[in-house]
């Protein structure tokens, strides 16, 4: 597409000016800060995840080595270092807060959003980017990961940014402009990869190429700068893992054989699921939106194949969504989360498919969309609620009732209103009030869900416990964990703590360093009771085995839902 054909189609697709840009950009911003930003502290850190990226940034700020990161004072090399260093950045200027380790994931979901809009008014229409915004930011787990410490929200945003400014980019004429938005990708890329590792850099180049080769456009190689752009790259991701590696000798194996082609190939990270896992997961994860992603693609192929070049950027749209799916499926290791960068390219094409809705001239528009929505609300709300009748033996399907409460009907009314009313209203007036109140009720909705999340918060935490120890422990007292590791714990403490029966993801780490004064056996907590004051927490399954093991008196200080303290100070705590 040339120049003027660019402008005259942001001519004829509502007056989108500079001013409106900026204006629309001005108020999504306001209005995704309160979305985001209102439940950042409404709970504790959660384990392991949250406390474990919250613990790993502490330890640089406290250390001042922001090259090795560490994890209860063990290597840790999982992840590159650019989110533990955001999250170091947080901490200096805000200090340890709950709200203050969410900052950062909150802006980045923001940010993703924001930038679904202007690509999705560049691409398709004003109307299409402020949908697709609404739409990512209103689907549950893109919600609800905008609000948890992992670098999932962060690198999710950087491959969105990263793709979009390609995309962009390849629209541009050559000159000025275009090579600024490539560049913009290259750094990006870059931004990923330091962030959660390769896919930073293989998710674009696997979408690029594929997309290259549907539409057949293989001239762009010549005009996508890629000597200075890869020389960009380089500058950017490289120096931390050249530091790193010179710093630590076992960093270049663990890191880029065990915890990339290790844990693609093979179940070595014990986190293998069956190939469909994802289906599920970005089914529930977009719900409503999912019902529409068929006729959201349908609509924007046409003829599909057959004229790629014409339809390039729907294309460009399809494969990033179903390459980063396909690719995920495939690892032999898969989590939840894996699955976000594939909902802001979804996002857009169902933002387009509602703007050609809202826009048409003709009421007509498919229904069984709104069909599958409604049976979807329909099983998602008997999930909720027949478990609580037929499972009743089950003590932790109590648990969870007893946690939740009557809110549980809260969410179940939620969801059957969503179900049905948009499809009402859609058959018996028109499809433009049945999407109005489609994105009204889906608001509402999460909303809700947000309810169940911040009671759960009494599960999935030991904040509670490390309280308690904080009012009563002494200067010389030690804190242990017993056969677990919390990772929330050492957060709230301000300090490492002792570790004893269990190695999990740090024994790597405990192989390369002694690490013996705080990664200890059974032996050597159980002497240890005998000449200092210890205050133990464990799971409550573990308790009996502690007291029958422990050589002096244990007294029970504290117990949540499912963790216990105990210390051997005597009663007169």
């Amino acid at each position: 597409m040339s120049s003027t054909e660019h402008d005259a189609v942001l001519t004829n697709r509502g007056d989108l000016t500079r001013h409106h840009v900026w204006r629309d950009l001005l108020v999504l911003a306001m209005v995704l800060s309160v979305w985001f930003g209102y439940e950042l502290d409404s709970r504790s850190l959660w384990g392991p995840d949250e406390g474990r990226y919250s613990e790993i940034p502490r330890e640089m700020v406290t250390s001042g080595d922001y090259v090795t990161p560490r994890l209860n004072g063990v290597k840790y090399f999982e992840k590159p270092v650019l989110f533990y260093w955001m999250q170091a950045g947080a901490i200096k200027l805000f200090g340890m807060h709950e709200w203050s380790l969410r900052l950062w994931t909150a802006f980045l979901a923001g940010l993703g959003c924001l930038a679904v809009y202007y690509a999705g008014h560049l691409l398709f229409g004003r109307s299409t980017g402020l949908l697709a915004a609404v739409i990512l930011a209103t689907s549950v787990w893109y919600d609800l990961m905008a609000s948890a410490v992992t670098p999932d929200m962060a690198v999710t945003a950087f491959l969105t940014l990263a793709l979009l400014a390609f995309l962009i980019g390849t629209r541009a004429p050559p000159g000025l402009e275009r090579r600024l938005w490539l560049y913009a990708f290259y750094v990006l890329a870059a931004a990923a990869t330091l962030t959660k590792g390769l896919i930073g850099i293989v998710i674009p180049g696997m979408v690029i190429f594929a997309w290259i080769a549907v539409t057949r456009k293989w001239s762009l190689l010549r005009s996508l700068y890629l000597p200075t752009g890869v020389i960009l790259f380089l500058a950017i991701a490289a120096p931390w893992h050249v530091l790193v590696s010179l710093a630590n000798p076992e960093f270049p194996w663990f890191y880029f054989v065990h915890e990339h082609f290790a844990r693609f190939l093979t179940t070595v990270h014990h986190r293998s699921e069956p190939f469909w896992f994802f289906i599920p997961v970005l089914l529930v994860g977009m719900f409503p939106w999912s019902a529409f992603f068929i006729e959201a693609v349908r609509g924007g192929l046409k003829k599909r194949y057959s004229e790629a070049q014409k339809y390039s950027d729907t294309w460009f749209l399809v494969l990033w969504a179903g390459l980063v799916f396909a690719f995920f499926s495939m690892s032999g290791s898969k989590l939840a989360t894996y699955i976000l960068p594939a909902m802001p390219p979804l996002a857009i094409l169902c933002g387009r498919y509602f703007a050609d809705i809202l826009e048409r001239s003709s009421s007509r528009a498919a229904s069984y969309p709104y069909w599958l929505m409604l049976i979807s609300a329909l099983l998602f709300a008997a999930a909720l609620v027949l478990p609580k009748w037929l499972a009743s033996g089950n003590q932790k399907i109590m648990d969870f009732y007893a946690v939740i409460g009557p809110d549980v009907y809260l969410i179940v009314g939620g969801a059957l209103a969503l179900g049905i009313v948009p499809l009402v209203l859609g058959r018996l007036t028109n499809p433009h009030r049945g999407v109005v109140a489609m994105f009204i009720m889906t608001a509402l909705m999460v909303l809700s869900s947000d309810v169940i999340v911040d009671k759960v918060d009494v599960t999935r935490t030991v904040k509670p416990l490390a309280m308690e120890i904080k009012r009563l422990a002494r200067p010389g007292d030690e804190v242990v964990t017993y056969l677990d590791y919390f990772q929330d714990l050492p957060d709230y403490l301000g300090h490492t703590v002792t570790v004893a029966g269990w190695k999990g993801e740090l024994e790597f780490g405990t192989e390369q360093e002694d690490t013996s004064a705080w990664m200890i056996d059974e032996p050597e907590v159980m002497s240890r009771l005998r000449h200092k004051t210890l205050y133990i927490i464990t799971r409550d399954r573990n308790i009996d085995r502690l007291k029958a093991l422990s050589p002096v008196p244990l007294h029970e200080i504290m117990r949540t839902s499912r963790d216990v303290l105990v210390t051997n100070a005597g009663k007169t705590l």
